[in-house]
Parts: C-alpha cells; structure tokens; sequence
C-alpha cells in the first residue's frame, strides 16, 4: 500500500490509524527477534546498514529502538563496541505490565494468591508427568540449602531474605519446567507478585513467636512433595501442592493482610 492509498483509506474510514515509520522498521524488527532470526546476545548491524535497508533516517531509526528497548527485546549500549543488542525479555517484564493493570483494577493479595492456587498445581502435575533426573536434582538442592537456613541461620537479620529467594526459586522450577509455556507465565506472573510480598513479610515477622516452626513445616511440605515428584504421581503432587499453597496463605495472608491491594505493596 502506497503513502497515498494509506491516507485515502485513513480519510474514508475516518478509525485506521496509520502506523508510524518508526513503528513499521521496530515491528520488522521484533519479528526477527520472535521467529530467532535474531537471537539473544546478536548485535544488529551498524545504524548507517540499518538506515539503508528501512529507507529511514538515524532518528526514525532510534525511535524503532527505543520502543524495542522499551519492551525489553534490545538494549543499547555506548562507545565504540557499543550498538543495539538483542535480548529476551523474563518475566518480570510481563510482571510488571500485568501488575500495572491489577494496580489499577484495586486486586488484592488474597485474590492474586486464589489465582496462584488454581494455576500452580496444575503446573506440579505436568511438571511430575515430564520431569527429568535432572528437574529432581535441582529440586534436592534447593532443599538442602533450605534446610541449611533453617539449621544454621535463623538468627541471621538475612535468612528471612534466604528464605523468600530459596522458596521461590523451588517454585520457579515446577513451574517454568512444567511443559506448558502458557501456564507457567501466568504461573510467574502471580509468583513474582507473591515473593515481593513474601519478602516484606518475613522481614517485618522475624521475631513472631512461630515464624521458624512454619519455615520447617514448610521445608517438610517440600520434602514430601519433591517425594511424591519422585514416584510420578502427577494426581497426588497437584492435591499436595494445592495443600500447600493453602497453608502458605495462611502465614502470608493472615491476619487480614491478604485484604491488601497490591497498591500498597508496589506503590
């Protein structure tokens, strides 16, 4: 479609909005990136090789890469050896957009907590139908480092913070592991925004008479479940996991405090 054909539909529509330039070379560009033309860690080519190829000048084309930047798919850097390098976004960048919305929609932790407990354990039953020696290693690991936080550094100001990483990172490989891209973004969306709540609560209740008796409690959760993992159960390891994630609400959420809105915890 012409420049001309373009604004005579604009002018008999009077609804299409004509992209602009910048937004046609960055749009050229990102499907590179999403069908792996480009991947990860490739530097595109010099700015001048790129103004030729677009038919566009240097500052139509540095708009293209501040919206890429923008989304996370580029990050620009100075100096000699400096260029627009090519990147994959993680979740947090999908975190932080969806959060925006629940910001703004008043969600509230007891709702964002209700939402994690329908997707995760759908993702524990995939993840023990598919996982690998490898995927239960990983698990092994991340339980022997929590059981050295709760052995050895529970008066550490920091093992709160431990915990919070350990817990999360426990999670992330069921559900980032478990097969199904879909699920596992929601999946992290929803347990990005818990850990960030999880963090400041166990900071603020350090010294609450049974906060330790709960992170062993949940490190025997954990044991049992990477257990049930073991023997392939996938039935049993969503029912556990459920469980799980309902005890867990109870510490986290007590109290009122799942009555929150994200707000407070974001703003």
């Amino acid at each position: 479609m012409t420049n001309r054909e373009a604004a005579s539909l604009s002018a008999v529509s009077g609804s299409v909005r004509i992209p602009k330039t910048a937004e046609l070379v960055a749009d050229r560009l990102r499907t590179e990136i999403v069908r792996g033309q480009l991947k990860e860690g490739d530097t595109l080519p010099p700015e001048t090789t790129l103004m030729e190829e677009f038919g566009v000048s240097r500052p139509t084309l540095r708009e293209a890469y501040r919206l890429l930047e923008a989304e996370s798919l580029i990050q620009l850097k100075r100096g000699a050896r400096g260029g627009a390098i090519v990147s994959v976004p993680d979740i947090s960048v999908a975190s932080r957009y969806v959060g925006l919305i629940l910001q703004m929609s008043g969600t509230t932790l007891d709702e964002i907590h209700e939402a994690r407990i329908i997707f995760e354990p759908a993702c524990a039953r995939l993840f023990t139908e598919r996982r690998t020696d490898d995927d239960l290693d990983d698990l092994h690991a991340c339980i022997d480092r929590m059981r050295a936080v709760t052995e050895q550094d529970l008066d550490s100001n920091k093992a709160p913070e431990m915990w919070a990483e350990l817990t999360g990172t426990f999670q992330a490989i069921i559900t980032e592991r478990c097969g199904n891209n879909a699920l596992s973004v929601q999946a992290g969306v929803l347990r990005d925004i818990v850990r960030t709540h999880q963090k400041y609560a166990l900071a603020r209740g350090t010294q609450r008479e049974g906060t330790w008796p709960a992170f062993r409690r949940n490190l025997r959760s954990y044991e049992k479940f990477v257990d049930i993992i073991a023997t392939g159960d996938g039935a049993a390891a969503e029912e556990h996991w459920s469980a799980h994630l309902r005890s867990v609400g109870k510490i986290l959420f007590g109290r009122g405090a799942g009555r929150a809105s994200i707000v407070e915890l974001f703003g």
